[in-house]
């Protein structure tokens, strides 16, 4: 990726890992396209689009006019947990729809102005092989990687990858969110919540040239919640 300055895609942007990467790649230099529902204060080249992502079928008018992009990024997200037995009506398909649908939209609305060579990356969750209390939640996560393999198969003769990357228990708003206090996190074993600047940091990495050589993979950054 030489020349001018490499465009990225990221969803999610106003704030957690969304923002944490676009404030990443801005200081590296690379232009930002932004979509989210509420403005962020980034500085740089960063342009804003005002954006519900789970108004899924105003998506490919809302980036209509985004020029050619060496990256994009989904990292739009929230959660709602319950046990079973306690599951929230409708709360399933709405964490599909920003998840997956979202994803789904955007990535195939634009993946004709993605130039050769570019990268794609969702952002998942370590839940996403499953996690008490967390059914609906893991199981949009999980969808998210059999869509990344199946891209990555496709894209390979343009040379674009796909990953997703992983989260474990990160330091973002989602983690404070009511919708989601009957399960709360738990500390990872190496003491510490994960910073979502540690996640952007290797998201950027994937988007770098020495993420080249990486698709279909999943990166999980988790702190030792793995273990």
């Amino acid at each position: 990726m030489t020349g001018s300055a490499p465009h990225a895609l990221v969803t999610g942007c106003s704030s957690g890992i969304g923002r944490a990467l676009a404030q990443e790649l801005l200081g590296e230099g690379w232009q930002v396209t932004g979509l989210s529902r509420r403005r962020p204060d980034l500085p740089g080249r960063f342009t804003w689009i005002p954006a519900d992502l789970a108004d899924t079928a105003q998506l490919r008018t809302v980036v209509a006019d985004v020029g050619p992009l060496q990256a994009v990024v989904h990292a739009a997200g929230f959660q709602r947990a319950q046990p079973l037995g306690r599951l929230e009506d409708g709360a399933l398909r709405e964490m599909l729809a920003v998840h997956v649908e979202a994803a789904s939209t955007l990535v195939d609305a634009l993946c004709g102005r993605i130039t050769e060579g570019g990268r794609i990356v969702l952002i998942g969750s370590r839940t996403a092989t499953g996690a008490a209390g967390k059914s609906q939640y893991a199981a949009t996560k999980a969808a998210l990687v059999g869509m990344a393999r199946s891209w990555a198969m496709e894209l390979t003769t343009r040379r674009i990858t796909v990953n997703v990357v992983a989260p474990g228990p990160t330091d973002t708003p989602m983690l404070h969110d009511p919708g989601r206090a009957a399960v709360p996190p738990a500390v990872p074993p190496l003491g510490e919540l994960v910073d979502p600047r540690d996640v952007a940091a290797l998201t950027a990495f994937l988007l770098g040239p020495h993420g080249r050589s990486i698709t279909g993979q999943v990166l999980t950054v988790c702190g030792g919640a793995s273990l």
